[in-house]
């Protein structure tokens, strides 16, 4: 279970990213990373979270780590999975109301 904290963290930077890329400000397109580098960046950090996950689990068999640092990364590894899989239905939901759009 993350905590609280955790949580905010995960959101705020999710809304840094979404507010830099393709946004209009006073009629002139703001030069940001596209979709797909934003989505490419999201799956790289949460590979990275599962890779930080799986090196403190390995730690703390060999007895070289504490038990919070490996509930910790453990937590965030969740939050960030739960995050992508909110974003991804999120926009699949977005591409099926396209589909049902009228021409």
């Amino acid at each position: 279970m993350a905590s609280p904290t955790v949580a905010a963290n995960a959101y705020a930077n999710l809304a840094k990213m979404m507010e830099r890329g393709g946004a209009e400000k006073a009629g002139q397109a703001v030069a940001g990373p596209s979709f797909s580098a934003l989505l490419k960046d999201s799956v790289g950090s949460v590979l990275e979270a599962g890779k930080k996950s799986d090196a403190q689990t390995m730690a703390m068999t060999s007895g070289k780590a504490n038990v919070m640092d490996v509930v910790t990364a453990v937590a965030d590894t969740d939050v960030a999975v739960s995050t992508l899989v909110s974003v991804r239905d999120r926009v699949i939901q977005a591409y099926e109301d396209i589909m049902k759009m009228p021409i």
